[in-house]
């Protein structure tokens, strides 16, 4: 996607108050839609507040997100709280190659010393090694990677415009080099698909082979537009799998008993 085609808009906060069982409070998104174009992507509803259906094309950049940061940062009422970048968009898709707003922010954080977890599957965050260097030797930084195929044939089928898993792996090998503590998030494993032992397995054998510190695991889950997507995925291109699918999700969830053997 060229630059003039995305779509830029303002914004009046940047960083939201999050509820639920996180290990942070406050989420910072710097774009709305993710190119990376991730079939079982549970953000797929947060386009409907925008009256978008494309949440994968229809990409947007938050053109004063850097000036609205760092105005909530320097207030009085801000604790120096952890920060998640990226909790529904992923914060280095193909968009931050040229719009190159991250830099900036990682600037505030490091101007504020603010504590922050990124999550990706892009391995562009290397562009911003240094910053991130430079963060975490005031403050404590997370970079995880989501990596949820070792097979490249099936991860450009489930996660197209992502970077190799692979690449994602050394990516994080690099990152070990500072002072963040580095993880990977195994999440989801797709039944059928990528919860095979032999992929659990390379996955988790990577994570040691690089450092990382943790691993993160969970079965996918299918609710609202998310479930339509993933479920018209799966007629097309795993069309023995779609009854298969329809047992195990007869809610948001799957099976009780499935999760029990997964993990």
């Amino acid at each position: 996607m060229e630059k003039d085609m995305y779509k830029h808009i303002p914004c009046k906060t940047v960083a939201n108050k999050v509820s639920g069982r996180f290990p942070y409070k406050w989420d910072v998104n710097v774009y709305r839609g993710c190119e990376h174009g991730c079939k079982y992507c549970y953000a797929i509803y947060s386009h409907k507040y925008i009256d978008s259906e494309d949440f994968f094309s229809d990409v947007y950049v938050k053109d004063n997100v850097v000036e609205m940061l760092d105005r909530q940062l320097s207030s009085p009422r801000w604790k120096g709280e952890l920060i998640n970048l990226g909790g529904v968009t992923d914060s280095y898709q193909p968009a931050e190659k040229t719009c190159r707003i991250m830099p900036e922010i990682l600037r505030l954080m490091i101007k504020y010393r603010n504590p922050i977890i990124i999550s990706t599957k892009s391995d562009l965050i290397l562009r911003d090694y240094d910053l991130i260097d430079e963060l975490s030797r005031l403050t404590s930084v997370n970079v995880a990677a989501t990596v949820t195929c070792m097979d490249e044939r099936v991860r450009t089928s489930i996660e197209p415009n992502s970077s190799p898993s692979g690449d994602r792996l050394r990516m994080l090998k690099e990152i070990r080099r500072t002072n963040a503590s580095v993880g990977v998030h195994a999440m989801p494993l797709i039944p059928y698909i990528t919860d095979t032992p032999e992929n659990i397995e390379w996955i988790f054998s990577e994570a040691r082979e690089i450092g990382a510190h943790y691993v993160l695991t969970s079965a996918l889950g299918l609710r609202g537009e998310t479930r339509k997507y993933f479920m018209n995925f799966i007629y097309r291109q795993y069309p023995n799998l779609y009854g298969e699918f329809l047992r195990l999700y007869r809610s948001g969830g799957a099976d009780r008993e499935y999760k029990k053997r997964l993990y």
